[in-house]
């Protein structure tokens, strides 16, 4: 469910979330993801780490926006999101933190299985 994933050149883990989840999500270097959303977010005039940079770029990158159902916000976890998505690449945001999700499996520099998701973008065929 959790694998341990940091591509943070100075091994960071703290702030660049987005960077790192878009990373894994994408393939693609943690250093090519943060100039891309850089020049985004330059675009868009907003931070790089900003919902709608990221959201904005993700979206030119084939992934489509969800929402996860609110049914019982405070008791669904990633976990739970791993187990009823587990085929696919998300990139999941549960407000104060994004991860990627790879065929249910989590990649995060930390275990956060147990955050609560708010709403995902799927990469689309």
């Amino acid at each position: 469910m959790y694998s341990h994933f940091n591509p943070n050149p100075q091994g960071m883990r703290v702030g660049d979330c987005v960077i790192r989840a878009i990373s894994k999500a994408l393939n693609q270097s943690w250093t090519q993801t943060y100039v891309d959303l850089s020049l985004q977010g330059y675009l868009m005039g907003d931070l790089p780490s900003s919902n709608a940079v990221w959201g904005t770029y993700l979206k030119g990158k084939g992934f489509t926006r969800d929402i996860v159902s609110n049914d019982c916000p405070e008791c669904y976890t990633l976990e739970n999101f791993c187990n009823e998505y587990s085929e696919g690449i998300y990139v999941v945001g549960t407000g104060a933190h994004a991860v990627c999700i790879v065929d249910g499996i989590i990649y995060d520099s930390w275990d956060s299985s147990n955050e609560q998701p708010i709403y995902f973008y799927k990469k689309e065929n």
